[in-house]
């Protein structure tokens, strides 16, 4: 990312209005204020379009929801999808235990590259709670401001009429349940909730996420409420 504030031109016009109110609040102007400053010291900072999962998912398209905490903060990682890798870059760990489980439990067979932009297109929110990081820092902007605007955007889902799946991978993603409990109020959606993809976490108790079969408890939910499913 080389300029700030963000182009919303061509953004989903729902999610522009909650972009727009959170850069007018506090906590944007906080941010606005951060990355800028960072920015014209000359720090590099990813993904090059933090809002790249709204412009690839309109609110009213979103089916599926995966929830990831941080950017990559590789050079070339970070392509504004949670998890996602441009085609070319070595897959992530977590990543590939992604396919793993995918080919798992619907026989797929594994991809040589790592791009979810496909995912995004036909409606899978592929959102990070912190949309922006340092090269070489992991976590470098959480507790900037970004996690007010995320967790309006991931309200805004919840609010849906449409039932949507909450995919929670990990302590920090469940932690969001409760947003999701708060606004949705009946049972019209599906929350999944197992460990980390990490290969740290993906195999341990609770619920390890190999073995979940979350991609396909999803396709499930959503053959039996109309005829959208997700080609992973």
């Amino acid at each position: 990312m080389n300029r700030w504030p963000p182009d919303l031109t061509g953004l989903d016009p729902a999610w522009a209005a909650l972009v727009q109110d959170f850069l007018a609040s506090a906590a944007g102007q906080s941010l606005s204020a951060r990355l800028s400053e960072r920015l014209a010291s000359g720090a590099v900072v990813y993904p090059p379009e933090p809002l790249r999962a709204l412009t690839l998912t309109p609110l009213s398209q979103v089916h599926v929801v995966i929830l990831g905490q941080d950017p990559y903060h590789g050079p070339g990682q970070a392509e504004g999808l949670s998890f996602s890798v441009p085609d070319g870059v070595r897959v992530p760990p977590s990543l590939r235990n992604i396919f793993k489980e995918l080919n798992q439990s619907l026989g797929l067979p594994v991809p040589a590259q790592g791009s979810l932009v496909r995912w995004a297109q036909q409606g899978v929110l592929l959102l990070n709670a912190c949309l922006t990081v340092e090269g070489g820092q992991a976590a470098s902007h959480a507790g900037w401001g970004w996690e007010v605007l995320t967790d309006a955007l991931i309200r805004a889902v919840a609010q849906s009429a449409q039932p949507v799946v909450f995919m929670l991978w990990g302590a920090h993603a469940q932690a969001k349940k409760s947003l999701i409990d708060a606004v949705s109020g009946d049972a019209r959606h599906l929350v999944l909730q197992s460990n980390h993809p990490s290969p740290l976490s993906a195999m341990r108790p609770p619920i390890p996420f190999l073995g979940c079969r979350h991609f396909a408890l999803a396709n499930d939910f959503l053959m039996q409420r109309g005829p959208k499913t997700i080609d992973w």
